[in-house]
């Protein structure tokens, strides 16, 4: 049955010499595999660029149920990007975000608000005109209210240590080593409430703050694997 959705790719590879096998996440159906043949072919009207990453498309498509490769009838681009392709540092952001997202989002089925906020992330960094350093800490943490695993934000005077593995604050220094300390908790919690201004966090800063974000990915999201792109966005950046 044909069905038109909207996808946002997130990986694709070679399958054969003229094919190649794309991973998209589409609002109907969630994450799907599509089988793309000829798109190698010089005298292919669909061309490989149409499938970069992060890359917004209008789909047309055959989905069956409990079948590994769906097809494509139709695709063409739904919002291209005016500026990420030309600017560095946004490039690198995308790169990033689309790291974390392949490595975290697993669900076969539709979760429209989870879509809904990819979709709008990548048209607000396209459109954004002011500074992208915090973009990349802001999406992570939103993300995770997505996938369940945000965190507790119950620090106070008497809670003042932060436990990554608990996901919330605590009295006492934990007896294990993935925790922050009073200073770094509290930046945290500030940061969980989304009213901290990045730009004035030094680099040093938002790297550490990045590498405990991903901590805590890799501490509750079963089979996440570790992010290698955000030390080419930590360069960017700097």
């Amino acid at each position: 049955m044909l069905h038109s959705t909207k996808g946002i790719v997130f990986h694709s590879l070679k399958y054969s010499e003229t094919s190649i096998i794309v991973k998209i996440y589409t609002d109907l159906f969630g994450i799907q595999s599509y089988l793309i043949k000829g798109i190698r072919n010089a005298k292919s009207k669909v061309k490989p660029g149409l499938f970069q990453s992060m890359t917004l498309l209008d789909l047309v498509v055959y989905h069956k149920e409990k079948q590994s490769l769906q097809s494509i009838k139709e695709v063409q681009l739904s919002c291209p990007f005016k500026t990420i392709p030309f600017d560095i540092r946004k490039s690198s952001v995308v790169m990033f975000i689309n790291e974390l997202v392949y490595k975290s989002i697993r669900e076969e089925e539709a979760n429209p608000e989870l879509f809904g906020f990819l979709w709008q992330s990548c048209r607000d960094l396209d459109e954004t005109e002011e500074s992208v350093s915090g973009f990349h800490l802001r999406f992570s943490l939103q993300l995770m209210q997505y996938l369940g695993i945000f965190p507790q934000n119950n620090r106070a005077d008497s809670f003042p240590i932060f436990n990554l593995r608990e996901g919330c604050f605590q009295a006492r220094v934990p007896n294990h080593p993935h925790y922050l300390d009073p200073e770094q908790s509290r930046v945290f919690s500030e940061i969980l409430d989304m009213n901290i201004e990045y730009r004035i966090l030094n680099i040093e800063y938002r790297r550490k703050i990045l590498e405990t974000i991903l901590l805590y990915y890799q501490l509750h999201l079963p089979g996440f694997k570790g992010v290698q792109s955000h030390h080419i966005l930590h360069d960017v950046l700097a």
